[in-house]
């Protein structure tokens, strides 16, 4: 498709949305140092579901566009020197805690995003301009680039502090945020669809954004977007409340177009290369390499499960069946800096995120996707709800959430929870090894363990779905106030399945730990670990 054809063809898509296109609107004088296009238009959460669901009746049109050659040839170093400009932040020169400042297109960032500006209920464009931009060491010339480029993303900041951002939307599908540590990691997206799949993964745009003007004193700042992809369009309504955890507040309207095969709601999406439970990658130099180190899990009926993350030789996928869930989350537990020894990207301050669901969701699962990883530049994990009830092609889905972004999820297991969990070869040490086995070492801290110590006898409860348990042992962990269940998995002769493992500690008939869940795959015949017997 030509440039002019796909600017034609996307400004009648608009215009029939509800959008006013470029070609309709005539630019207006500067404005706090934005230039705004097009007339104001009333505007609100209604009025967005609308557009969506106008939207989702229209075939679908890619919003992928072919950039100017000096952008498509950026790389990371080139395009991270670009910055928008201070003096064009987006209120900028109102009174209120927060400012927006947009991110330029290129690299990988191909989908424009339209941004509004939304005031006293009406909605009117921001314009790209060149002007706003400082193009660093990129070699780009704004001047030589379109009029009606448009934006990447936007990212927020406080005007306390007007260089360090707390949440961002990048990249048409991404956003996150950040705690009061300040240190970025894991993602989130509108949806998730065909995730982990023999087929290639969808990944739904958000292809405009209104940022509505906070007023004065206000702590919280709304966000709106518009969704749009091959199956589904959608309307969302982000509250932002920044703090010590960041609180994003979500409403959305989804409008199938057509099937979903595998609808992701909530998805969470984070790194997992390398960790004390899975070495298979430690080839680098710091011991552990990961944006976060578990899915929790606190299911309808009240157990709280812990699932640690791998990085598996080949794609996994879990599901975990519940009914109206509590919450679900990719934590970043270990937050000691000794762990991971990174003074770079400080992983020990990675953002856990916590996802708690307004209302009743009903029966589905909590599914879990881990790729294969062999650097720290691939988002691996993917977790996500999966509802039992698939909405159709006509229907309308409300879904409701909140998302926490910081060092601790707001809700916690009264039991203890697990702190550490270790892998390595098993057998006793000074005996010969007669056959192949594989240790695990749980540490649990919290709840009521502290005060068992030499008091009470605490067993290790450990099932397995295949294969021979052995050497099991709970034992005191004075240094945490905790204890220590360990055991040797023995897989079966010659198979090399999967083996789901599910363990805790009890006392007197009592659960003391969270529900600690894992999957293991033996590994292959010509392994090194297999030889030392």
């Amino acid at each position: 498709m030509q440039r002019r054809d796909f600017l034609r063809n996307a400004a009648a898509a608009l215009a029939a949305f509800g959008l006013p296109s470029f070609a309709a609107c005539a630019a207006t004088p500067a404005q706090l140092g934005l230039r705004r296009i097009g007339q104001p238009q009333p505007f609100d959460f209604a009025a967005l579901k609308g557009q969506a669901r106008a939207l989702a009746a229209a075939p679908y049109q890619s919003h992928k566009r072919t950039l100017p050659a000096e952008l498509e040839a950026l790389d990371w170093d080139q395009y991270q020197s670009i910055r928008y400009r201070q003096d064009h932040a987006l209120w900028a020169n109102q009174p209120g805690k927060f400012q927006a400042k947009f991110f330029h297109l290129g690299l990988y960032f191909h989908s424009p995003v339209r941004m509004f500006d939304v005031a006293d209920g009406k909605a009117q464009e921001l314009a790209y301009d060149g002007d706003a931009f400082d193009y660093g060491s990129s070699g780009v010339h704004g001047k030589r680039l379109p009029a009606d480029l448009g934006f990447a993303g936007f990212r927020l900041n406080t005007r306390a502090d007007t260089d360090r951002d707390f949440a961002a939307f990048l990249g048409a599908s991404y956003f996150r945020a950040v705690g009061k540590e300040g240190q970025y990691g894991q993602s989130a997206r509108g949806l998730a669809i065909d995730t982990g799949m023999g087929k290639p993964e969808e990944f739904p745009d958000f292809i405009a954004y209104y940022l509505e003007q906070p007023s004065g004193d206000s702590d919280t700042l709304v966000v709106y977007g518009l969704l749009d992809s091959p199956s589904v369009a959608g309307a969302y309504r982000f509250a932002i409340t920044n703090g010590e955890v960041l609180l994003m507040d979500i409403d959305s309207a989804l409008y199938p177009r057509s099937q979903i095969e595998r609808l992701g709601i909530a998805p969470c999406t984070s790194m997992y290369q390398v960790g004390e439970n899975d070495r298979r990658m430690d080839w680098d130099w710091r011991p552990e390499i990961h944006d976060t180190d578990g899915l929790s899990m606190w299911n309808g009926a009240g157990e709280w499960i812990w699932r640690p993350l791998c990085n598996p030789r080949h794609l996994r996928f879990n599901m975990f069946m519940d009914n109206n869930p509590r919450g679900f989350g990719l934590l970043q537990r270990d937050r000691n800096f000794d762990h991971y020894q990174d003074d770079g990207v400080f992983y020990e301050k990675r953002p856990c995120l916590w996802v708690e669901p307004k209302g009743q969701w009903g029966e589905g699962s909590v599914q879990l996707v881990e790729i294969p990883t062999v650097d720290e530049t691939f988002d691996n994990i993917v977790a996500f709800w999966n509802p039992k009830a698939k909405p159709q092609p006509g229907q309308e889905l409300l879904v409701g959430y909140r998302l926490y972004w910081g060092a601790q999820p707001p809700a916690r297991p009264p039991l203890a929870h697990c702190v550490a969990s270790r892998t390595g070869l098993g057998g006793v040490i000074g005996k010969k090894r007669e056959y192949f086995s594989w240790r695990f070492a749980v540490d649990f801290e919290g709840g009521e363990l502290a005060g068992l110590i030499d008091k009470a006898e605490v067993e290790t409860v450990v099932e397995t779905s295949r294969g021979k348990v052995e050497i099991v042992s709970a034992r005191p962990l004075r240094e945490i106030k905790g204890y220590r269940a360990m055991f040797d998995l023995v897989p079966p002769e010659g198979s090399y399945d999967q083996i789901d493992v599910r363990l805790y500690l009890r006392s007197g008939g009592k659960t003391l730990t969270e529900t600690w869940l894992y999957q293991y795959s033996p590994p292959p015949a010509d392994a090194p670990e297999r030889t030392l017997y």
